[in-house]
């Protein structure tokens, strides 16, 4: 097979790109054989620290922003697993942290608090979904803890997810990012902030959605948009964003501009 000329120019030019780029992973999870974490992972789907490291080292991303699946996957043991996660943190330049919050557990509000003054906190991660909650009956106490220590939530996007978007008009010093693009309720939620702090990710399977990413990038700017892998292959999500129907510039803000903006000091 001959590939027509512009192919070749382009798939050079994104291979380049992407050797040349520090990327930085603002969403994924590891394994370690914690309480939660499912018996189904085997070789065939690796999440433990060394192989997620090694992986990275190889397509040139940079830093990570981690939480254990143990502390998303289950409510036994997330102040357990956020201590854990930063003892591990301190030895690891490529690692960054979000601290879990169950906001039904309150001794959390604490140990967050504290956590949120140390270097590599990038905020913090709730997953109403799996630790069986209505995010709608917590958002505003979640959303105002944000607000008052200037941080940035980072959200598994609950069914209501343009409600509860909506909570966060009411808290303008605290970011919103709700993750894994890929419904029109994401777009629809960031174009109607009233002070323009909710975001997305690019993290999960809908990246393979045909038209989602330059649909979003289109309708509300890749700015609003953070690069993120969460238990997937960050070959295959690196190769959506670098082979993407977008510019240069939206996938550098993606892949690593934006992370920077935001978070790295």
């Amino acid at each position: 097979m001959v590939l027509h000329s512009s192919r070749k120019q382009f798939l050079k030019w994104s291979v380049i790109e992407m050797l040349d780029m520090e990327i930085i992973d603002i969403h994924c999870h590891f394994d370690h054989g914690a309480v939660g974490e499912s018996a189904k992972r085997n070789e065939l789907h690796k999440a433990d620290l060394a192989f997620l490291k090694k992986e990275r080292e190889r397509l040139g991303i940079k830093k990570t922003f981690m939480s254990s699946f143990s502390s998303v996957c289950s409510t036994e043991r997330i102040y357990e697993e956020n201590e854990y996660l930063f003892e591990k943190m301190q030895k690891a330049t490529w690692l960054y942290q979000w601290v879990v919050l169950d906001p039904r557990e309150k001794r959390l509000f604490s140990q967050v608090e504290s956590l949120l003054k140390k270097d590599k906190i990038v905020g913090i991660k709730i997953h109403p979904e799996l630790h069986k909650y209505e995010i709608l009956d917590y958002a505003d106490e979640i959303f105002a803890f944000a607000n008052e220590h200037k941080t940035t939530v980072l959200m598994h996007p609950p069914a209501t997810i343009v409600k509860t978007a909506a909570v966060a008009d009411k808290y303008p010093d605290m970011n919103l990012i709700i993750a894994h693009l890929g419904v029109m309720e994401h777009i629809d939620a960031i174009a109607n902030a009233k002070h323009g702090n909710v975001y997305t990710d690019t993290s999960g399977q809908a990246s393979y959605k045909n038209n989602i990413l330059e649909y979003a990038v289109e309708k509300v700017g890749s700015e609003k948009i953070f690069f993120g892998t969460d238990t997937y292959s960050c070959a295959f999500q690196v190769g959506r964003i670098l082979l993407a129907g977008i510019s240069k510039k939206d996938k550098e803000n993606i892949l690593r501009n934006n992370a920077i903006k935001f978070f790295i000091k």
